[in-house]
């Protein structure tokens, strides 16, 4: 698209506000533009029209968490990773998915050094989803609730901000960190680390409600997989489920990711995180390699994984190891699950992630001003009919 056009997509509906609107969507220099300025002040028509067919506009959606894809794991193909990335955010556009965050699990020191300064974050397009920065999901986290992730490369955070440096070497591509706030020295690596911009989740630990809290206090704003390798809800003690329901300062907004791929979450547990705290929630795939490939045994880094009926398990076993659904999968197991609206399924996808990482001026909206990054859904089942980049269709159905 050549610089200046003003392209007018119309015969559509568009998710604006939190509300799904008749309205026609405007964009100039892959940004979205206020129509009645252009017209009034700047005496401009639209110099490219394009016929939407009743489809409904969305932002595009945002994945936090996303282990890999399409064969390719962040954390262990560490030789070509670069490659690797570049095909995960190839692979993406068909699902509606215009920004991510590669996620790195539980690894030695040495995988850190050798992934961190290759996973740069990137503008989007043609060749891919943009890049928003990594999410470090440990290996700060309980031995205890581990989960999937290799006992022997958890870490101790007892010298807090010193910790992170030793075991991640710099931290320029980061733009998330998990970690469990019980453990010594987490208060002030929360602290360092908000200070420096990245975001801290909570997740794969014992933390009780009342250390949460504190982590909260401290800075933290995100919670991994609620639900997920934490302590399961308790009526004298909720852990950390229970900061859903807690008084937090009026600046702050706890924002809890849930694997909504009809595996990980159960549709009632769906259901009652939504009705405690709706404005929080935000959808992740946690997806891993198989994403994308067939099922069978498939071999991940040292880890041998197994997907038969859909799900993802350590090979040999019943233990679940990460989803391999699509964030548009989990937008529409979500509504169906929750009861919840349309426009409540998708900002879950869109604004609620771009507001976990302060960016929801530019992604997760279709306000004026922000990047036109946007999906055409199909409004009776939310299938992808296209993807937008910065005003460019990357991909069609």
């Amino acid at each position: 698209m050549s610089a200046g056009t003003i392209t007018q997509f119309y015969n559509c509906t568009i998710l604006r506000d939190h509300v799904i609107q008749t309205e026609d969507l405007w964009v100039r220099d892959g940004k979205i533009i206020n129509p009645e300025q252009v017209f009034f002040d700047e005496k401009v028509v639209a110099t490219k029209k394009v016929d939407c067919g009743g489809t409904l506009i969305a932002p595009g959606f945002i994945d936090l968490q996303i282990n890999g894809g399409f064969g390719i794991d962040f954390s262990h193909n560490t030789s070509d990773i670069e490659i690797g990335l570049a095909k995960v955010a190839q692979g993406l556009l068909a699902h509606g998915v215009t920004s991510f965050c590669p996620t790195v699990v539980t690894s030695k020191p040495d995988i850190y050094r050798q992934v961190l300064p290759k996973l740069k974050r990137r503008q989007g397009g043609r060749d891919g989803a943009t890049i928003l920065g990594v999410h470090l999901e440990g290996p700060f986290i309980s031995k205890q609730k581990k989960g999937a992730h290799d006992e022997d490369a958890i870490a101790s955070l007892s010298e807090g901000p010193k910790s992170l440096i030793d075991v991640y070497g710099h931290l320029d591509n980061a733009s998330i960190v998990t970690l469990a706030p019980e453990l010594p020295g987490a208060d002030e690596a929360i602290q360092w680390l908000t200070k420096q911009g990245i975001t801290v989740s909570l997740g794969h630990s014992m933390a009780n409600l009342q250390e949460g809290v504190h982590a909260v206090n401290q800075g933290a704003t995100f919670i991994t997989h609620l639900f997920n390798a934490m302590l399961p809800f308790h009526h004298r003690d909720p852990g950390l489920v229970g900061l859903l329901s807690s008084d937090m300062p009026d600046d702050r907004t706890v924002f809890y990711g849930i694997i909504s791929d009809g595996v990980h979450t159960h549709p009632a547990a769906l259901r009652i995180a939504y009705r405690v705290h709706p404005k929080g929630i935000v959808l992740v795939t946690d997806a891993i390699s198989p994403l994308g490939l067939e099922a069978g045994t498939h071999n991940i880094g040292q880890m041998m994984i197994e997907i038969r009926d859909q799900k993802a398990f350590i090979a040999g076993t019943d233990t679940l190891c990460g989803s391999i659904a699509s964030m548009n999968d989990c937008v529409k197991h979500f509504k169906a699950a929750s009861g919840c609206s349309t426009a409540e399924a998708i900002e879950a996808a869109t604004l609620h992630p771009a507001q976990v990482l302060g960016i929801q001026k530019q992604k997760g909206t279709l306000n004026f001003g922000a990047d036109a990054d946007f999906v055409m859904l199909d409004p009776e089942n939310l299938l992808v009919l296209s993807t937008f980049i910065a005003g460019e269709c990357v991909y069609v159905y």
